[in-house]
């Protein structure tokens, strides 16, 4: 290893004193200015990694929803998916590592995972619209450069994109091609074939106003518009052109402020969707004729395509093996509906989208979504293979074209991560091939009202829980006081988990009606204040 050329590239890249960070499931983020060194090290971590598992690594600069002037970074796995855990670690070790010690460091991971130091290392980068982004992709690249590694600089990509591409050049190109073209041809054909068979009256249905956040969608979609058949007609706004990123807009904040994005007019029963800052998040939504807003989120999108996945393969006659992937946020109406109507096994795990990829591919076909509208759709090898078969071969005309149709659903869907661009076809193609209204499609079940709050804390790890984050093991007494509470109220449940990136306790309630689900998330949140060593004023009712 060129300790010389570490050691004089790291000397370009210093750790500003007493700056800790932890890489967690969206990796780092934080001020964009205390990011250079880091971005640095994670470019001579994604060398290693990419030299232990003889495959190409990508590294995306991106801090999706965050503010503009925050940034991040995360690493991604040979076939698209994210870190694996082992080396999250090794990333925290090594930015929070004085100078002095990066050369141990990285001489204790090559030793612990056998890194063989002349092994060819490729690495895939991009980045999102940031003004930060390209002076901090350049902080890889020195990283990259250092050890020796050959990179590839994608520049402005989504990180959906960033992970399709790791994916298709580890697969030798099986996947699809490694290359933005490629992926719009890809899902472009997909699309077209998988809505061929739409009725003519299916085609005015085909119309969508998207929120891109001020982000990286904007020109990703603008990029794409070409490449997709005439009768989705896409009109973008929050491009970019005019106003800040993520700045009163995109998913995250329709999802939590269940209210329209600024700069998006909405007609009545008009369907509407927001993308977040790195195009990896969608939301549904629309304002009725009486201008009630209904926000369409990420349960009912795993519902729509989950139900439709399940009328395929009753068509083809397979009994593949589907389940769907929650977590604790789920509503719990959604859960009862894929249960007790549609009669799809559910599974919930912790907070945290590898967990819920991880569950789902335990299954022939996992479908998951966490309610923020983060998700994709899993097939196995065994059940893509089964299905591609079926397409080519079955002589039953009508079992073959159901087939056909999952087939593109599967070239259609981007397999590697949530992808707000994948995901947003496959809806249109759904409610076009269905007949449904954006209304149609919510009425499928009601949401139980509930509420999400945040409640400041000493320290946040003070609270531990178990049963996928349903249930807080400490501080003692914590949980029997919610247990206590949620029996005044009818239909209700309520949790409470540490966040994973700052001081706050989040907690979540459900219950018959909104007073009652606002009236219990603000007794929960009190009785955190005062069991979980609460700071500042104590939790206000909700207004």
């Amino acid at each position: 290893m060129d300790f010389e050329a570490v050691a004089k590239y790291s000397a370009l890249h210093l750790k500003p004193a007493g700056l800790s960070l932890q890489y967690g499931t969206a990796g780092f983020r934080t001020k964009a200015g205390h990011l250079d060194h880091i971005m640095y090290r994670m470019g001579l971590l994604a060398v290693l990694r990419s030299r232990q598992t003889k495959s190409t690594i990508g590294v995306m600069v991106t801090a999706s929803h965050n503010p503009e002037e925050d940034n991040g970074v995360k690493l991604v796995d040979p076939l698209g998916e994210m870190l694996t855990s082992a080396w999250e670690e090794y990333a925290t070790r090594l930015a929070n590592a004085e100078e002095q010690e990066i050369q141990s460091i990285l001489t204790e991971i090559c030793q612990k995972e056998a890194v063989k130091l002349h092994q060819y290392a490729s690495v895939f980068i991009g980045r999102d619209t940031r003004p930060s982004s390209e002076k901090l992709s350049q902080s890889v690249i020195d990283g990259v450069s250092a050890l020796g590694g050959q990179y590839h600089d994608y520049g402005l990509v989504t990180t959906p994109q960033l992970h399709y591409m790791v994916c298709c050049q580890n697969t030798q190109e099986h996947y699809g091609k490694a290359t933005v073209e490629g992926y719009y041809q890809k899902l472009s054909k997909a699309f077209g074939e998988l809505t061929k068979q739409t009725s003519s009256s299916g085609d005015d249905q085909m119309c969508l106003k998207i929120d891109c956040a001020n982000g990286i969608g904007a020109l990703k979609l603008k990029e794409m518009e070409r490449y997709l058949p005439k009768k989705l007609l896409i009109h973008l706004y929050n491009d970019g052109t005019k106003e800040k990123l993520n700045h009163l807009c995109g998913a995250d904040f329709v999802k939590v402020h269940q209210k329209p994005p600024l700069g998006l007019e909405i007609k009545p029963n008009e369907r509407c969707c927001s993308f977040d800052g790195d195009a990896d998040r969608i939301v549904y939504y629309y304002n009725d004729t009486a201008g009630h807003f209904h926000l369409v989120d990420g349960d009912k999108i795993a519902t729509l395509i989950s139900t439709f996945i399940k009328e395929l393969l009753i068509k083809i006659g397979q009994t593949l093996k589907m389940a769907v992937v929650q977590t604790a946020y789920a509503n719990g109406s959604s859960t009862r509906y894929l249960e007790e109507t549609m009669k799809v096994p559910v599974h919930c795990t912790k907070t945290g989208v590898k967990h819920l990829h991880h569950k789902a591919q335990e299954f022939d076909i996992g479908v998951y979504f966490e309610a923020n509208g983060h998700g994709t759709v899993l097939f196995s090898k065994a059940a893509e293979e089964k299905i591609r078969h079926m397409a080519k071969e079955e002589k039953e005309n009508q079992k073959r074209e159901a087939a056909k149709m999952l087939e593109n659903t599967i070239d259609l869907i981007n397999q590697t991560v949530g992808d707000a661009i994948s995901d947003m076809l496959v809806i249109e193609a759904i409610l076009a091939l269905k007949g449904l209204t954006v209304q149609q499609w919510d009425a499928i079940y009601t949401d139980l009202p509930n509420r999400q709050l945040k409640v400041k804390v000493a320290d946040r790890r003070v609270i531990d829980t178990t049963d996928a984050e349903r249930r807080a093991v400490t501080p003692p007494g914590l949980q029997e006081k919610i247990d206590e509470l949620v029996k005044k109220y009818r239909v209700s449940r309520a949790f409470v988990r540490p966040s994973g990136t700052e001081d706050v306790v989040r907690v979540y309630s459900e219950a018959d009606t909104q007073e009652n689900a606002d009236s219990l998330a603000h007794e929960v949140s009190l009785a955190v204040y005062h069991l979980a060593g609460g700071i500042g004023e104590p939790p206000q009712p909700v207004c």
